[in-house]
């Protein structure tokens, strides 16, 4: 082997060995395809190497460290894959439901632009700030209860708005 060139030398070692490392390889990795392909990268590169190895005599020795330390990367490969899945992109709207949304939302914010100042300012610093009722009165330096009501009219306010729209 020592004065073989790197073509015979891997077709032979192939030959001999090929079917034993996919086998060391399924056995670390419990898929055959895989282990197939784990095992022929390593020819791969054995031949592409073959001038520097210092000892060819050792070359099944260099293949099977290989096939073991690829295996090893399948696997943590595998499970870097299993931590983070692949998200599903959100599904697209069409160009009907975005005109349909947009047409949605400007009837709503005309309804809105419509309530009475104080109506429409408790609702806006409800639902689209998320305020408590008593952040709302400190805000608005008025009551709880005007606060309920405010919100409770503009609300009734909308809904009928809503309703003719529809």
């Amino acid at each position: 082997m020592t004065d073989w060139d790197a073509d015979e030398a891997v077709s032979q070692l192939y030959a001999a060995h090929f079917t034993r490392l996919v086998r060391l390889s399924f056995l670390l990795i419990h898929d055959h395809e895989r282990a197939e392909e784990l095992v022929q990268d390593t020819f791969v590169a054995l031949h592409g190497r073959w001038r520097r190895l210092h000892d060819p005599h050792k070359a099944l020795a260099y293949l099977r460290q290989s096939v073991v330390n690829r295996s090893r990367s399948e696997l943590r490969h595998r499970a870097v894959v299993d931590r983070n899945p692949v998200q599903p992109p959100p599904p697209k709207e069409s160009a009907e439901d975005t005109a349909i949304a947009g047409s949605v939302r400007d009837h709503m914010l005309a309804a809105v632009d419509r309530l009475p100042r104080r109506q429409r300012e408790v609702l806006i610093l409800r639902y689209f700030l998320d305020l408590s009722e008593a952040e709302i009165a400190d805000t608005l330096r008025i009551s709880r209860g005007s606060v309920k009501s405010h919100s409770s009219r503009g609300i009734t306010a909308l809904r009928a708005a809503w309703g003719a729209v529809r």
